[in-house]
């Protein structure tokens, strides 16, 4: 008798149907056979599914059983696939009925008395099934909090394989677990760094909300202690809140590298990743055996922070120039290739120098010029010139530090922020971007609106400056960014200026050796 049920397999962050198919036949010998290219933990199923079985009143079919998991030519990882390979074996053998094996996704490991133990990458393989078309989940009870916010599923909770089979033989049926919708979701947020508690710094925080209203890319150059890592942890917090789309595109990427732990739930906080200097190309790109996201790609719809760059090796920075450029890391091995979205704004920050005071006003710089130019140079001119906005953080006085009043919040700054992104949405709709920082040269040409009075400027700067044809396009953006917080139609010059300041930090320490 043959029997068939469904569960879902994530290859990546897309999530794939994977038909589990039952074939108890009558034979001599006793036999099981698992196909369809499973893993050592998928192939392990045949002990756990046979325990649980007795131990949950079902009798082991002491026949020829085959199972196979179609598509065959997809690798089935995980514990997932428990579930729905014993009810298959269950209907197949004739010991129970199954009303609803078509509609419903099966997900759960089991122990070997029968009980539902959680999984990992439950979210992600639930919000998968729905892109699909599906509408009913059962999986271990465990992992229901970790799918409430999924709008649009049945989700039933079980606590063991016997009361799985009851449900959905129509004996005992599970009550569908009450689902949240995405805006209760977001009410439990809160701000984790505030920019009012920033004092002075005046500079720098504009260039956070210049950057945060148009997805720029920022680059901090100051001295030890002068708040670069405060300022960027703020990012954030300035930030508009994610989309459910965002947030399910974020969760799906943590969910493919097995950072989404059972019950956690959607991640509807923006990304903030930090790095270690010490990561290598494959933790930053991504990579391992099984092609992994890196953390350029774990930023995805938030901010990778790189503190004190150029202690980066060098062949690892120029490895983010293509994500960067692109919002896509490539990541392809022997066994595995993906594709992971990697939208995300790069923040860097770094001292001017190996001992950090170089041009500093409060302490005498004690490295040589041969020095300072090395130190420099980890930083290649083509990722500068993907980073739109450079901007120098000194030192606050102690004084100013205690005169100065309550800064403006971050939820203050992210209503600005807001309107500018909203003017970006109508302006690029239809297009399939979403921020000024993503236009290409045609939509620069044709959508930035630069007035001739403006226009001149730029010209100008670009000539006395010799800066690329890329940093002439990414002040044009940047100049589109700054008019939009202003509510202007068109860059004026003064937006301009503006734009044309963020590149000055650029010729002060790099000079000519990166024009």
């Amino acid at each position: 008798m043959l029997a068939r049920t469904l569960c879902f397999a994530l290859s990546g962050i897309q999530g794939e149907p994977v038909a589990v198919e039952a074939d108890v036949s009558s034979s001599d010998k006793f036999a099981f056979n698992l196909v369809g290219l499973p893993d050592a933990a998928v192939k392990e199923s045949r002990e756990r599914v046979f325990a649980a079985l007795k131990n949950s009143g079902f009798t082991q079919p002491f026949v020829r059983t085959t199972v196979n998991l179609s598509p065959a030519d997809l690798r089935k990882e995980g514990t997932a696939f428990d579930l729905p390979i014993a009810v298959a074996v269950i209907v197949a053998s004739g010991q129970s009925r199954a009303l609803d094996l078509e509609r419903t996704v099966l997900l759960g490991e089991l122990a070997l008395d029968g009980r539902l133990l959680p999984i990992h990458g439950a979210l992600s393989l639930v919000i998968a099934a729905r892109e699909r078309g599906y509408a009913r989940v059962m999986l271990p009870r465990a992992n229901a909090p970790e799918v409430e916010s999924v709008e649009g599923m049945e989700v039933f909770p079980a606590g063991s394989l016997y009361e799985a089979v009851q449900h959905l033989s129509g004996r005992a049926p599970i009550p569908a677990q009450a689902q949240k919708s995405y805006a209760e979701c977001l009410a439990e947020q809160s701000i984790e760094a505030d920019l009012g508690s920033v004092r002075g710094q005046r500079l720098a925080k504009r260039a956070l909300e210049v950057a945060a209203a148009g997805g720029h890319n920022l680059l901090m150059v100051g001295v030890p202690g002068a708040g670069k890592t405060m300022l960027a942890r703020c990012l954030p917090g300035i930030l508009p809140l994610m989309t459910q789309e965002e947030a399910f595109e974020t969760t799906r990427i943590h969910g493919a590298a097995g950072l989404v732990e059972p019950g956690q739930g959607l991640i509807t906080v923006r990304p903030f990743r930090t790095p270690h200097h010490s990561a290598s190309m494959a933790a930053l790109v991504g990579g391992g055996s099984n092609a992994r996201p890196g953390e350029v790609s774990l930023a995805h719809n938030g901010v990778l922070f790189l503190d004190e760059m150029p202690e980066y090796p060098r062949q690892v920075l120029e490895a983010l120039r293509q994500p960067l450029e692109d919002g896509v890391a490539n990541v392809s091995r022997v066994r595995a290739h993906s594709r992971y979205l990697s939208r995300c704004m790069l923040v860097a920050s770094m001292n001017p120098c190996p001992c950090g005071y170089y041009g500093s006003k409060t302490r005498a710089c004690r490295c040589g010029s041969h020095e300072i130019r090395k130190y420099l140079d980890r930083i290649s001119g083509p990722l500068l010139d993907r980073i739109d906005i450079q901007v120098e953080v000194d030192a606050v006085p102690v004084e100013e530090i205690a005169a100065a009043p309550a800064a403006e919040s971050s939820l203050a700054v992210r209503e600005r922020v807001i309107r500018a992104r909203e003017r970006q949405r109508l302006r690029f709709e239809g297009t399939g971007i979403r921020l000024n920082a993503q236009m290409d040269s045609t939509q620069v040409e044709e959508l930035a609106l630069l007035r001739p009075e403006a226009a001149e400027l730029l010209h100008r700067a670009v000539s006395q400056r010799g800066l690329s044809m890329r940093a002439y396009s990414r002040l044009i953006k940047v100049a589109r960014t700054i008019a939009d917080l202003a509510g202007e139609r068109e860059v004026e010059v003064p937006a301009m200026a503006e734009a044309i300041q963020y590149r000055l930090v650029d010729s002060k320490y790099w000079g000519d050796a990166h024009a």
